[in-house]
């Protein structure tokens, strides 16, 4: 297929094109290169044949329908968004744009297209959400594709809107969509304010790794590329209107989780262990939800895709690349809000 990405410079966005060229489809990515995005995260892709890119904000309609007519897209992936909860409590404005207004931009480019196209049967507008619209979980129980929105954050209430639309844009106009809602994702070319590299490099550099509240809040962990792989699944094989949850089947107490990266780097990075001695707790979150686990039966089921990694290993694996690609993350450093505490 020839699939335009939406977002394709940034985390999960570059593993998804990564993941798709090497399996033979053509690939449009389409990224504005805000804070977030590195070309570098598709670097090794960059000269293939079958990988274009085009710099367009989702919020430029124009931009969309020049890029649509152009490469004539057969599915589109959207993943651009604005990510990060504490930047939605101190900057909400920019989520909504992004996340509501852009998302509307691209349905309408889509459909637009699709119409004009002939409404082609094999047309998908992929839709690429998160856990987070839910709510909070106590400590039983875990999330289904039924169960009902209730977000808590700038930024989950901005990604639980966008969602609404593309279900929306799906019933009135038949514009073909799947929707996909993960768990918080982890691995190589995660952006340095991030909670898993925050705390890696907070180590290796010798400083206080923060710890929200007491460390409480669990989350369900899902290794990037075995996303991208269940994101390409859904798209190739997802039932037309249906949603789908994607967890990775590995909960863990923030807590827990600092303390399996600490030892981790004990092993790996000696020099500053026992690295546990620089965790430190800090002001929570405002709002800061208890709890995530998804129900992943319905993908199980329908698609056969379960996670292939589990945390311990996804932690190795990503421990040890963060240590063999600081080319990668130090300039990022720099970067406005990284390394700053957001969201208080």
């Amino acid at each position: 297929m020839k699939i335009l990405v939406t977002g394709g410079a940034g985390f999960i966005g570059s593993a998804v094109v990564r993941l798709a060229v090497s399996r033979g489809h053509e690939i449009v990515n389409l990224d504005a290169l805000t804070y977030a995005a590195c070309l570098e995260n598709v670097a090794m892709v960059a000269d293939n044949p079958n990988y274009a890119f085009e710099k367009a904000d989702i919020c430029d309609r124009p931009a969309l329908d020049r890029i649509f007519a152009k490469h004539a897209p057969d599915a589109v992936m959207h993943l651009a968004a604005e990510s990060h909860v504490d930047r939605s409590i101190d900057g909400p404005a920019a989520f909504i744009e992004t996340n509501v207004t852009g998302t509307f931009n691209m349905l309408e480019a889509a459909r637009a297209y699709w119409e004009a196209k002939g409404r082609p049967e094999g047309f998908r507008f992929h839709h690429i959400s998160t856990d987070e619209v839910y709510g909070t979980l106590g400590p039983e129980g875990q999330f289904t594709e039924e169960t009902p929105y209730a977000p808590n954050s700038p930024y989950s209430a901005s990604k639980a809107s966008s969602d609404h639309l593309v279900r929306a844009w799906s019933e009135t106009y038949g514009l073909p969509v799947v929707l996909t809602n993960c768990s918080n994702n982890y691995g190589p070319f995660h952006f340095p304010e991030k909670l898993i590299p925050v705390v890696i490099l907070n180590a290796l550099a010798g400083k206080k790794i923060p710890v929200y509240g007491r460390g409480e809040n669990i989350r369900d962990w899902l290794f990037v590329e075995d996303h991208a792989d269940a994101l390409l699944l859904v798209l190739e094989k997802g039932k037309e209107g249906r949603s789908y949850n994607i967890g990775g089947e590995n909960e863990a107490t923030n807590l827990d989780l600092v303390k399996k990266i600490c030892a981790i780097l004990d092993r790996k990075h000696p020099e500053g262990a026992p690295h546990a001695d620089l965790i430190t707790f800090v002001t929570d979150r405002p709002g800061h939800d208890l709890r995530y686990a998804i129900d992943p039966t319905r993908i199980r089921t329908e698609l056969g895709w379960r996670p292939s990694v589990t945390v311990d290993e996804g932690l190795e694996k990503t421990v040890q690349w963060y240590l063999d690609n600081e080319d990668w993350w130090r300039p990022l450093l720099s970067r406005d809000g990284v390394g700053r505490r957001l969201g208080t």
